[in-house]
């Protein structure tokens, strides 16, 4: 774990000093973290023909009892100590496909014993390494609990894009706390990570949205998002995060990010009040088709906003009257400076502060380097830009270089922490690492007099 040490990065020559610490701490890719996710059999029946499900179900109950109990615990010897409660997973992949059955009308699998409906389960199920490749591109929010803290601190959520076996992408989750004093302090990740699960009722419904459930006695911090719809099957990819606030007072924590199928992009969302349960559901309008778009965390003169890059180079301000559907937006930024040439784009949700809507950026240099900047935006009026950052507020350092994609940092939300942003960011599309910087600094890089009547902690602080 490479140890950085507290230090001040310029913007460029001549320019304001941004003041950023660099927390020492790094979260790396790890092929030992595994989870159980079904195993799926294309059903193939013709006519009379049986699927190759149904074969292989019917070699499994071909065994007699001492094979059906020698082949269990071979599975437990193997798997047993790998998983939480495997037992139990094999029991509710058994359910599914005895629900499943029924539905298609068979009905082979009524009755039978405890091992053999475990070792059926066991035969539909496998391990997948969903972080084996690279953990990247970081967003932050605050936790839905915010109890038995102390003055100054924040429990946060962090979600992170895991990319595995594959290279498919899923969503992972990651618990802590910061604090005034650049403090932070990450919940431990349980031994063992659980899938969260879609219901069978809304497995069988025809629907573009879907809802997954999180484990009821798993943690946040153990719990994986994989891809569910053929939209996804290739990867959900940069969860942007933000805390929402509805005109009524209800908060929502609704996150846009990118689905994959192998071949086409669609933007797509995840909402939930809790982070037990989770609606996944693709965005509609001319707007769906891109990646990289980020809600501002209210709406702002009675209509929802968004920052898009709709043509893949410029940052656009996108408007709406409902939280689904997205048409074409205004352009509001275009490459300026040398570091941003080739493109730029969001790095997160707008945040409310008393100057405006600050929106981290990233930009795309030469040699392809990114780098993360700042604008700054009218609170009434978002499509006016008041500020910009001529130099990047964090570019790849030495230490920072290499990886999956070298010279990359990238982050898909920040969250304001007393007199500072708190940046976690992707490190070369391999690694997630930790930065404070602070928001005075910040705002006069933007040309920008901070307000000193209002506190950044009295403001909206997720992003």
């Amino acid at each position: 774990m490479p140890k950085l040490a507290k230090a001040r990065r310029r913007s460029g020559e001549g320019a304001r000093a941004i003041d950023i610490y660099n927390h020492p701490l790094r979260l790396t890719a790890d092929p030992a973290r595994v989870v159980v996710r079904p195993f799926h059999l294309s059903w193939q029946a013709a006519g009379i023909e049986i699927s190759r499900t149904a074969r292989l179900i019917g070699r499994v109950m071909q065994l007699d009892a001492v094979g059906v109990e020698t082949e269990l615990a071979i599975v437990y010897r193997d798997f047993g100590q790998r998983h939480w409660q495997t037992r139990l997973v094999f029991e509710r992949r058994f359910e599914d496909l005895a629900k499943e059955f029924e539905l298609r009308g068979y009905d082979q699998l009524k009755g039978l014993a405890g091992p053999q409906r475990e070792l059926i389960g066991a035969y539909f199920c496998h391990e997948y390494t969903y972080a084996a490749a690279a953990l990247m591109n970081p967003s932050v929010v605050p936790h839905v609990d915010q109890s038995g803290l102390r003055t100054g601190q924040i429990r946060f959520v962090m979600s992170l894009r895991a990319v595995g076996e594959g290279h498919i992408s899923s969503i992972v989750f990651r618990e802590g706390i910061v604090e005034t004093g650049r403090k932070l302090h990450l919940q431990p990740e349980p031994p063992f990570a659980t899938a969260a699960s879609q219901l069978f009722e809304d497995m069988a419904k025809s629907s573009p949205r879907v809802v997954v459930h999180r484990n009821p006695e798993s943690t946040l911090s153990g719990t994986v998002i994989f891809p569910i719809t053929e939209a996804q099957r290739n990867g959900l990819e940069d969860l942007r995060l933000v805390e929402f606030h509805h005109d009524d007072g209800r908060r929502e924590w609704i996150g846009t990010y990118t689905a994959y199928d192998g071949k086409r992009i669609q933007s797509e969302m995840m909402r939930t009040c809790d982070f037990h349960e989770f609606t996944l559901e693709p965005f509609t309008g001319s707007a769906s088709v891109n990646k990289g778009m980020a809600l501002f965390p209210r709406r702002v003169g009675g209509r929802y906003c968004m920052i898009g890059r709709q043509d893949g180079e410029n940052l656009f301000l996108i408007r709406s009257d409902t939280l689904e559907d997205w048409g074409d937006g205004q352009m509001l930024i275009q490459p300026k400076y040398p570091w941003e040439f080739i493109q730029i784009g969001n790095c997160g949700s707008p945040i409310e502060l008393p100057e405006g809507w600050l929106v981290l950026t990233h930009g795309v240099g030469a040699m392809r380097k990114y780098s993360i900047g700042a604008v700054l935006l009218d609170r009434e009026d978002p499509s006016k830009v008041l500020g910009r950052t001529h130099e990047p507020i964090i570019a790849p350092l030495d230490g920072e270089r290499n990886g999956y994609v070298p010279n990359v940092v990238y982050t898909c939300g920040a969250m304001v922490v007393g007199r500072d942003l708190f940046i976690p960011y992707g490190i070369a599309d391999s690694s997630v690492g930790f930065a404070f910087v602070s928001l005075a600094s910040v705002l006069q890089a933007l040309g920008v007099v901070p307000n000193k009547t209002a506190e950044p902690t009295e403001v909206l602080a997720s992003a």
